[in-house]
């Protein structure tokens, strides 16, 4: 099955995703359909987290509790209890989502767990700034009580979204391996090409866009060249992919093509 590449932009723009699902155009211009979470597998996450955060605290908490037994009481050890214990297991379970979320780029254990991840509306990873809006905005959505407000926007909302994902920008998708006609798809598959063949994926997708060549426009078909050059071409070159003309670009993919067909007949014939 091989990957389609859009004639441009506007192609690419006509075509609509269904209301559950988020469709971005890939580097490549191949089309990509996220699938977005619904409120069950929302809640599943949440209910995980939930778990982990309160475990934890409780577990700081009570490694102090035993503390203060061993070490004594007193009212100067009851403020240290309070600054040492008390105030670091509430921030545990109160700064759980945020931090995680920005070390692990858009995830947290319970997400991970039910295979969902936070992207942008553009299918990027949310960076710092939107992801702490959208914890911000968690305190609105969590009232009145068990994240209230927050699971009936995930009901009446079209894509499925919280208030503090719709200040930042963010929606929280279901997690799959990326498609093997994308660039991100393309770097899995390096891994299992040989030192000079292409990777089957690698491979289609020079081949297809070497028979879309014409019918891209220049800007486009240069784009997708280069950023295809830029994973598979590994030979040593004095200018940059960026610095080729049209002409060059189209003759190198002939050439990785050329250079591939002729890697796999040898082989056939070893065999």
């Amino acid at each position: 099955m091989t990957a389609a590449i859009p004639n441009s932009a506007a192609e690419t723009a006509a075509s609509s995703a269904p209301a559950e699902q988020l469709r971005i155009a890939g580097l490549t211009g191949v089309d990509i359909e996220l699938a977005i979470a619904g409120p069950g597998s929302r809640s599943y996450a949440f209910l995980i987290d939930w778990q982990l955060r309160v475990l934890i605290a409780l577990g700081w908490l009570f490694a102090g509790l035993l503390l203060t037994g061993a070490l004594g009481s007193g009212p100067r050890w009851h403020g240290q209890f309070m600054y040492t214990v008390v105030v670091p297991a509430v921030c545990i379970y109160v700064f759980y989502h945020p931090v995680l979320e920005v070390l692990m780029r858009g995830r947290t254990p319970g997400m991970r767990r039910a295979g969902l991840r936070l992207v942008t509306r553009s299918g990027g990873t949310p960076g710092t700034g939107a992801l702490l809006i959208r914890n911000v905005f968690r305190l609105i959505d969590s009232a009145p009580a068990f994240y209230l407000i927050g699971l009936l926007c995930c009901f009446l909302t079209e894509q499925r979204v919280r208030i503090g994902d719709m200040a930042a920008g963010t929606l929280l998708v279901v997690d799959r391996p990326a498609p093997a006609g994308t660039l991100a798809g393309l770097d899995g598959a390096l891994g299992h090409a040989g030192p000079t063949a292409l990777a089957p994926e690698a491979a289609e997708l020079v081949q297809e866009l070497l028979e879309r060549w014409s019918a891209l426009q220049i800007e486009r078909r240069g784009a997708l060249a280069r950023a295809l050059l830029a994973r598979l071409d590994r030979r040593e070159s004095g200018q940059p992919p960026e610095t080729w003309s049209d002409a060059q670009l189209h003759a190198r993919l002939r050439e990785l093509l050329s250079a591939d067909h002729a890697d796999e007949r040898g082989a056939n014939e070893r065999g």
